[in-house]
């Protein structure tokens, strides 16, 4: 730990002391995540879980404190809270796919916490699990991940997008490693310290395979051979259901699309609420396609209907969920990505103004504009939301940088500053109108979506997220560039005066009212939250939850 215990216990009596006495009573205190992990530094936040005793439904979202320099995250859960925090783990334990990333994170930062007061109550919290068997439930949940990353690689390899390729490969590297680790007892969910993992399990074969094979290279030969090499990899440490043959995967329909042609257009209908038209070569390769094909047999038919190459239509109609591809005997193949957006189709960005959205509102056409926006309500809201919150990841990820160089943890860095890049580019999509949003590695490869003035963004974004770190001198360089992209991006969106969110109590509160306004119209109209937690600030009134 980079805090002595004195230290730890005087932030908490500071922290705590902020605090009505009702939230303290009858309570055991302990501290989670990275700090309780071993693995924080002097940028961590310090996260503390009150757990009381009774059957209250306490807040979800944290308070955030800021105390003698250090950020404090407070959150509460009672004992029936935990309760069932478990009992839900175990019942969907059973099927990894449909186990939320944030329920299993809630589960393993308390069965690895540290108890500061109540030691009995906390021991009795950690107790409604076995470590062992949620490391068990852990390792199956990477798997089931990696191995829908693996076929997403293939599949992709198969339709010519060999950069998306080499990316789901590496992602699905990741996620086997992660799983094995999970099995050795190291459950941490944040991919970022991974590398401290394996340094803790004492495999150095493994460590040193992993970091060989972290860095593809580009052709169509080097991603086919990267792939070959990852799965030769995940079957050594356990990973089974995956080879690098497209043919397991087929082209089935999928449910509530619908075609409809008026003369030479073809136009496809998602769920009744978006239209697709399609171009005379685009629609001559939908009319190709015949349900339960294997997709090379797909690939062939559709070139014989395209005259040219056809794997980037066949793509986009998958991405954007007119077509869903299925590994048989194991169902659907839907890929996605710990900390990032989840799975499902992307929606592509409407084709007038530019950009549509911005933090503050959406863009009019002058003075008097009275414009009617090319999205429905809720896809309005829930990108604006998704806007916000991506500027809050990005300045979270900013802070977590600052620290990791700090101590001179060269790879956590490195890993730090793509989030934010990443985050970045969440918020740049967001500002188009694009939502749901691709998955974080593939954010670059479909800036394709926006208008071609955001090519420098795109530039500098694969600079950035190609870069090493080694060194404090790099770590420098890179954070400063790192702050220019992020107002390089900010003032294309629209988002260039968004809060220092974790600099001091003020930024924060400030970010509460920004958030809680769009909040309030997301609510409105049923959108979709950024994250759960979101509720709690809309019941607070953006507030606080523990202080409103």
């Amino acid at each position: 730990m980079s805090l002595t215990d004195e230290r730890l216990h005087d932030l908490l009596d500071k922290s705590l002391a902020a605090l009505p006495r009702t939230a303290t009573a009858d309570c055991a205190v302990v501290l989670e995540g990275s700090l309780a992990e071993g693995f924080g530094n002097s940028s961590s936040d310090i996260d503390i879980l009150i757990v009381r005793r009774g059957e209250e439904n306490l807040p979800t979202m944290p308070s955030v404190l800021f105390v003698d320099g250090r950020r404090v995250e407070i959150r509460t859960r009672s004992v029936r809270q935990l309760t069932e925090q478990f009992s839900a783990l175990r019942a969907r334990a059973r099927r990894p796919g449909t186990l939320s990333e944030d329920l299993l994170n809630r589960c393993q930062r308390l069965l690895h916490s540290r108890p500061l007061r109540g030691h009995a109550l906390a021991g009795e919290a950690v107790a409604l699990m076995s470590r062992e068997r949620f490391s068990r439930i852990a390792a199956d949940w990477w798997a089931y991940r990696a191995r829908q990353s693996f076929r997403h690689a293939v599949a992709l390899l198969c339709l010519g997008a060999t950069d998306e390729a080499a990316d789901w490969s590496g992602a699905a590297l990741v996620q086997t490693v992660k799983a094995w680790a999970a099995g050795q007892g190291e459950t941490y969910l944040e991919p970022k310290w991974l590398p401290l993992q394996l340094d803790r399990v004492g495999r150095p074969d493994v460590r040193d395979r992993y970091e060989e094979l972290r860095s593809p290279c580009g052709t169509p030969a080097s991603a086919r051979t990267h792939l070959t090499a990852c799965l030769a990899f995940a079957a050594g440490l356990g990973l089974t259901g995956v080879t690098a043959d497209p043919g397991r995967l087929t082209v089935e329909r999928v449910t509530g699309v619908t075609t409809w042609q008026t003369g030479e257009r073809v136009h496809v209908i998602r769920r009744r609420r978006e239209v697709f038209a399609l171009g005379r070569r685009a629609g001559a390769v939908w009319r190709s396609l015949v349900p339960g094909r294997t997709l090379p047999q797909a690939l062939t038919a559709a070139e014989d209907a395209h005259g040219a190459e056809p794997g980037p239509v066949l793509a986009a109609f998958w991405r954007y969920g007119l077509i869903r591809l299925a590994w048989k005997g194991a169902g659907t193949v839907t890929a996605c990505l710990p900390l990032a957006a989840p799975p499902g189709p992307v929606t592509p960005p409407p084709s007038t103004a530019r950009p549509l959205l911005s933090v503050h509102g959406a863009a009019v056409s002058g003075p008097d504009g009275i414009d009617l926006l090319p999205l429905p309500a809720d896809r309005f809201a829930a990108a604006t939301m998704a806007l916000v919150w991506s500027n809050v990841v990005a300045e979270n990820a900013v802070e977590d940088l600052t620290g990791a160089l700090g101590r001179g943890q060269w790879r956590v860095a490195e890993l730090t500053a793509r989030r934010a890049v990443h985050a970045a580019l969440r918020g740049l999509f967001s500002a188009y109108g694009v939502h749901p949003l691709p998955a974080d590695c593939d954010l670059v490869h479909r800036m394709d979506l926006l208008p071609p003035d955001t090519e420098p963004i795109r530039a500098h974004a694969r600079e950035l997220l190609g870069r090493t770190v080694d060194s404090a001198e790099y770590g420098e360089a890179g954070l400063a560039d790192l702050r220019a992209f992020l107002t390089e991006v900010r003032r294309a969106a629209g988002a260039d005066a968004f809060p220092s969110s974790f600099d001091s109590a003020g930024a924060w509160r400030a970010t509460l009212e920004l958030g809680h306004d769009w909040l309030r119209i997301g609510a409105h109209v049923d959108a979709e939250l950024p994250i759960e937690e979101a509720r709690d600030l809309l019941a607070s009134h953006g507030a606080q939850p523990h202080q409103s």
